[in-house]
């Protein structure tokens, strides 16, 4: 992308037309501004990763390996779970019935009116 010195005075000319040559300077000075802080920023997040690299190190994992049981029992929380679900259910079933009951009371006083 190659600008001439028209593409370039036009480009200025349209700023000057958006801001007034009152309002260039200070657009220019905030402008410095946030680019400085956000380079500020960006030399914070890199020194912040070669901290973070240097912390970092890497510690072998030692253990033992356990074979499971041949009966496995289920957890007493997964019991619990499944409990829960069917009262659930009940409940969801109860309010379908409510509902079902509603819309059948509401057509019928629909049609006597």
């Amino acid at each position: 992308m190659n600008l001439g010195p028209a593409e370039i005075g036009l480009i200025i000319l349209a700023i000057l037309l958006l801001f007034g040559y009152k309002k260039l300077p200070d657009a220019s000075r905030s402008l410095g501004r946030s680019l400085r802080i956000f380079k500020g920023e960006m030399k914070g997040m890199k020194d912040d990763d070669v901290r973070a690299k240097d912390q970092a190190r890497t510690t072998p994992v030692t253990g033992t390996v356990v074979t499971p049981s041949p009966n496995p029992t289920v957890a007493p929380s997964a019991v619990d779970y499944e409990a829960e679900a069917r009262a659930m259910e009940a409940r969801a079933a109860e309010a379908r019935a409510r509902a079902e009951q509603a819309r059948a009371t509401s057509a019928v006083t629909d049609t006597s009116h």
